[in-house]
């Protein structure tokens, strides 16, 4: 029997629905029975703040982006997926072919289409259309919520290319919540050496330990950057080659650049406030090399790779799973930062992994 779509849709700064919307569309390139959708940072700072950055929200909006889920139904010019078939999906989708598509950056397209970033939809629903070129089949051995996993994975994946890291690169990791994670998983992957991990939770560096970091650094309240960079060396016996910066934190950015060896790299991933003020000079005369990272390009293929061949496991990082009619009540859970995610099952019939 087939099921009422349902889906979450923030109407507005801190109202949260769930939403009936009918029958699933019917003329479209690819239909999804969605299935696991995991909940990011991103979706509850729209929640609860209604925008970020430039992206405001102005009308109600579907949210989720992190997901999963089984075909339906595929268009008549779709010749790599059939009904039935379990697929990931990429939630960024080019509009047009400008030159960062051209170039294969096309995460970087001002007009890309993005699930959960306004003015677009996202998939936190029953079902779901989405691009066929941007479904990946999954194999038999991964799992819809690994399948869902592979964005915030692929986040790692990007962070990791950016900087660099290869056989016997030293890399420290700032910040141990999911994104974190899912760079030290990628790092050891790529060949990493040794990873030091800082947060200022212990629960989080203990589940840190659990996915391979070498040294695990609690970092104390107002403790200054350039002593935190010492320890980190301290640890090591050397300052490390790579630096990935997953929190946005002012301090934390400083901490990265002093922390980070001559001629290395730090990539900041995590997103703070739009001004910060950091020790540029002292990155310059040392050759230290500040990038850049935002989502991510051609990333899903490999994911699924490392994930199939058991390079990679992020199973772990589930914690916590609800039913989609519980949605408020998961949203609630990661709002207090309570586990590391939060899967949504989105199949009222297979609640399964």
């Amino acid at each position: 029997m087939a099921q009422e779509n349902l889906s979450v849709v923030l109407h507005a700064k801190g109202d949260l629905r769930l939403v009936g919307d009918g029958d699933p569309p019917a003329h479209v390139k690819v239909l999804l029975q969605m299935h696991s959708v995991g909940i990011c940072g991103s979706d509850v700072h729209y929640w609860q703040h209604g925008r970020i950055g430039d992206f405001v929200l102005t009308k109600p909006m579907v949210l989720g982006h992190e997901a999963s889920g089984r075909v339906v139904k595929v268009g008549s010019a779709v010749k790599h997926l059939k009904v039935g078939d379990r697929v990931a999906i990429e939630p960024g989708v080019p509009r047009e072919m400008d030159e960062f598509f051209k170039s294969g950056r096309y995460n970087l397209s001002p007009t890309i289409f993005f699930c959960a970033t306004p003015p677009d939809d996202g998939n936190l629903c029953r079902y779901y259309k989405h691009s066929a070129n941007f479904c990946y089949k999954l194999p038999d051995n991964v799992t819809f919520e690994e399948g869902a996993l592979i964005e915030p994975l692929s986040v790692g994946i990007h962070a990791c290319r950016r900087a660099g890291v290869t056989l016997g690169s030293t890399v420290l990791i700032c910040g141990a919540g999911p994104i974190g994670l899912v760079s030290l998983i990628v790092a050891k992957a790529m060949g990493a050496s040794q990873v030091v991990v800082t947060d200022l939770s212990p629960e989080r560096l203990k589940m840190a330990k659990e996915l391979g970091a070498d040294f695990q650094l609690t970092v104390k309240r107002g403790e200054e950057p350039q002593q935190l960079a010492k320890s980190v060396a301290e640890l090591l016996g050397a300052q490390p080659h790579i630096t990935i910066e997953c929190t946005g934190a002012e301090s934390s950015i400083q901490t990265a650049i002093y922390a980070t060896r001559s001629g290395g790299v730090v990539v900041l991933v995590g997103l703070g406030s739009e001004m910060a003020t950091v020790p540029l000079v002292n990155a310059a005369v040392r050759e230290v090399d500040i990038r850049g990272v935002f989502r991510y390009c051609n990333t899903w293929p490999m994911a699924i790779a490392m994930l199939s061949s058991g390079k990679v496991n992020v199973k772990p990082l589930v914690t916590h799973r609800f039913p989609l009619e519980q949605a408020v009540q998961a949203f609630e859970t990661t709002r207090q930062g309570v586990g590391i995610k939060v899967m949504l099952k989105c199949d009222r019939n297979d609640q399964n992994p």
